[in-house]
């Protein structure tokens, strides 16, 4: 049903930027527009991830470079039955973390240092798992394809401003009130549906992703702790790549630009609060995770790893 509901929301945001398309130059303009929707999405399928990496200053690292990060994420791809992904750091303090790549043979996941120094071993392992989850269901995809398009309806729109309002309405244009209907109207219905989309996926990589690290509440307590920081400490790429913002676990962006009107991302007690819905169905609620803010790197945990590695 989610996949169902994914792709009607995902036609429901070609169809807007194909009838901006066509309210700018009428049939030929809708043409237009599924061409150049084809050929942005042809070019994000095979580039957008490292296009997003880039955006991020990301590194890569290996197991030299992050042996415990890379032997940990290695056991959880096992658990998934995933090829393993190529690992990333970025230099960041803001606790977050995604996932890219257009299908899991050519998938990457991406932490910021700030989320390996603020979460114990297990709680990291929970938030990977979710990154894993989003490879797994090939969510990093849809949601590239939906930010490219999202970000052509407002380029179209912006774009409305300058030659739609030239013409006059009864002559086939859109006037003065179509262009501003449009310029306002139309980047809001992509951001709700955009919205949608990352809803759904979200709550599925959450469950998907504690049944892979083996203990949803290792999850929810990163998620909580994520969200707390996340609030208070800036990420300045996001800041600067706000189309990017619905690929992280937690919503990175500030809120101090009119891109966080509309949320990509679930509520997250609603979030914690059916992670341990699920760890009373899976039986393992009583576990919590490690207190501390040990970070994964601390040698004392090695001796204290989980059914990921």
């Amino acid at each position: 049903m989610n996949y169902f509901k994914t792709g009607l929301l995902l036609a429901a945001l070609t169809g807007l930027f194909m009838a901006i398309g066509a309210a700018l130059g009428g049939q030929s303009g809708m043409v237009i527009a599924f061409l150049v929707a084809l050929a942005m999405n042809a070019f994000s399928y095979w580039n957008a991830d490292k296009m997003v990496l880039r955006m991020h200053g990301a590194r890569e690292v290996d197991a030299r470079t992050a042996p415990e990060l890379h032997e940990m994420i290695a056991g959880l791809a096992r658990n998934a039955g995933l090829p393993m992904p190529k690992v990333y750091i970025i230099d960041n303090p803001q606790p977050n973390a995604f996932a890219t790549g257009r299908n899991p043979e050519n998938a990457a996941v991406a932490a910021t240092t700030g989320i390996l120094q603020t979460l114990s071993r297990e709680e990291l392992a929970g938030v990977m798992a979710h990154e894993l989850a989003h490879v797994k269901n090939r969510d990093t995809l849809i949601m590239t394809v939906t930010a490219t398009i999202a970000g052509a309806i407002s380029m179209l729109a912006n774009f409305a401003f300058f030659f739609g309002g030239n013409r006059n309405s009864n002559n086939g244009g859109l006037g003065i009130i179509g262009t501003l209907a449009v310029m306002i109207l139309a980047p809001m219905g992509a951001a709700l549906v955009q919205m949608a989309i990352s809803r759904t996926r979200e709550y599925a990589a959450d469950r998907m992703g504690a049944m892979i690290c083996g203990n949803p509440v290792w999850l929810a307590s990163a998620l909580e702790k994520i969200s707390g920081a996340a609030h208070h400490i800036p990420n300045p790429s996001a800041e600067r790549n706000p189309a990017t913002a619905h690929m992280f676990i937690i919503n990175p962006l500030s809120g101090q630009r009119m891109d966080n009107l509309f949320s990509t991302h679930p509520d997250t007690e609603n979030r914690i609060r059916a992670l341990m819905q699920q760890a009373q169905e899976m039986g393992n609620a009583a576990q919590p995770a490690a207190a501390g803010h040990d970070g994964p790197w601390s040698q004392a945990t090695r001796a204290n790893r989980g059914p990921w590695g």
